[in-house]
C-alpha cells in the first residue's frame, strides 16, 4: 500500500512538474526582445558605413523581434544642399535592408531637411523640414502592437520660425496621441520613442546641478505631454539625441532611458566618460522590460 501510494505521489509530482514546464514555456513564448538603435549619424565619411553594419550584424546576430531606430540616423540634412541629404536618405535605407526583421523608424533633428539656411533649400520645397523623412521612411509619428504591448512612435523635433529646431510635440500630434490612447484598454503596457527626451540628469551632471536645459535640449512641452499617459500603463520611454546611457527609473514603474548612441562620438570614438558605441537590447516579459547596453565591438583605427 505504500509504495502504491509512493508511485501515485510521483505521479502527482511529475503531472505537477510537466504543468509547471509547459506554463513556463506559455509565459516565455508571451515575452520578446527588441533592439533600439539611435543616432546612428550614417555618412560616407569616417568609415560609418563599416561601423553601422558591424552593429546590423550584431544585431542579427541577437535576432530580437524587430528593431526601433530612436532617430539622427544620418549625418545630416539640416545645413546640406539638396543632392546630399538625398544621398544620405539613400544610403541610410540601403543599409537598414540588411536588418533580418522590422525596422520602426523614428525622426530626429539630423532628418529634417533644409532647416538651416547654409543648406540653400526653400521653405516651398515639398521635402523641406519633415517632407523629406516621410516620403524616404514614412510617417513622422504612428504607433503600433506586439505580443500586447503598444509601442508608440513621436516626433519630437519642432522647428521654430528662425529656422532652428527645438524639443516640441506638435498640437496635431498631442490630438492624435489622446485619440489613439483611447482605442486601448487602460492595464496594455505602452512604450514611446521619441528622438530628444522627455526628461534627462545630463545637464545637471555636466554643467551643475542647479542648471537648466535648453530648448535643443529635451522636449519644451514634455510635462504637458506626458499627463496624456496618466490614466495609462507607461512602462518605458526610449529617448536619443544625447549620446549619453541613463535609466531614469520613475515612480517603481517607467523607465526612461536615453540610449547611448551607435555612432559614439560621431564616428570619432569614444566620448569621454560615455559609454562605447552600442545599442539597447531590450526584453520585455508580462509587464516589466529589462535591458542591456550592447557594445558591437567598433573601433576608431587610424586610417579612418
Amino acid at each position: 500500500m505504500k509504495n502504491v501510494f509512493f508511485v501515485g505521489f510521483l505521479c502527482v509530482l511529475s503531472f505537477c512538474q510537466v504543468r509547471e514546464n509547459e506554463e513556463q514555456i506559455a509565459a516565455d513564448t508571451s515575452g520578446f526582445t527588441f533592439a533600439f538603435l539611435t543616432d546612428i549619424h550614417l555618412q560616407p565619411e569616417r568609415n560609418a558605413a563599416t561601423g553601422f553594419q558591424q552593429a546590423i550584424s550584431r544585431v542579427n546576430e541577437l535576432n530580437p523581434d524587430f528593431v526601433i531606430t530612436g532617430g539622427d540616423l544620418i549625418m545630416d540634412a539640416l545645413g546640406v544642399t539638396y543632392e546630399r541629404a538625398d544621398s544620405l536618405y539613400d544610403m541610410y535605407m540601403e543599409s537598414a535592408k540588411n536588418l533580418n526583421m522590422p525596422v520602426y523608424n523614428s525622426i530626429g533633428n539630423h532628418e529634417v531637411y533644409g532647416l538651416y539656411e547654409e543648406s540653400g533649400s526653400d521653405t516651398t520645397h515639398t521635402e523641406y523640414g519633415k517632407g523629406m523623412f516621410e516620403s524616404r521612411l514614412g510617417k513622422r509619428y504612428y504607433s503600433f502592437d506586439h505580443k500586447g504591448w503598444h509601442f508608440m512612435i513621436l516626433d519630437a523635433v519642432g522647428m521654430t520660425p528662425e529656422r532652428k529646431y527645438i524639443g516640441h510635440i506638435d498640437d496635431e500630434q498631442v490630438e492624435w496621441i489622446t485619440s489613439d490612447l483611447a482605442n486601448i484598454d487602460k492595464s496594455t503596457p505602452v512604450v514611446i520613442s521619441v528622438h530628444i527626451p522627455f526628461i534627462t540628469s545630463y545637464t545637471q551632471l555636466t554643467r551643475g546641478t542647479q542648471a537648466a536645459n535648453g530648448p535643443g535640449m529635451v522636449i519644451t512641452n514634455g510635462t504637458d505631454v506626458l499627463k496624456l499617459f496618466l490614466p495609462y500603463n507607461l512602462r518605458l520611454v526610449l529617448q536619443g539625441h544625447l549620446h549619453f546611457l541613463e535609466d531614469l527609473y520613475i515612480d517603481n514603474r517607467i523607465h526612461f532611458i536615453t540610449a547611448g548612441a551607435v555612432s559614439g562620438r560621431w564616428w570619432q570614438g569614444r566620448l569621454t566618460d560615455h559609454s562605447e558605441e552600442g545599442f539597447l537590447l531590450v526584453r520585455a516579459s508580462g509587464e516589466t522590460i529589462d535591458w542591456d547596453y550592447v557594445d558591437y565591438g567598433w573601433e576608431v583605427t587610424a586610417a579612418e
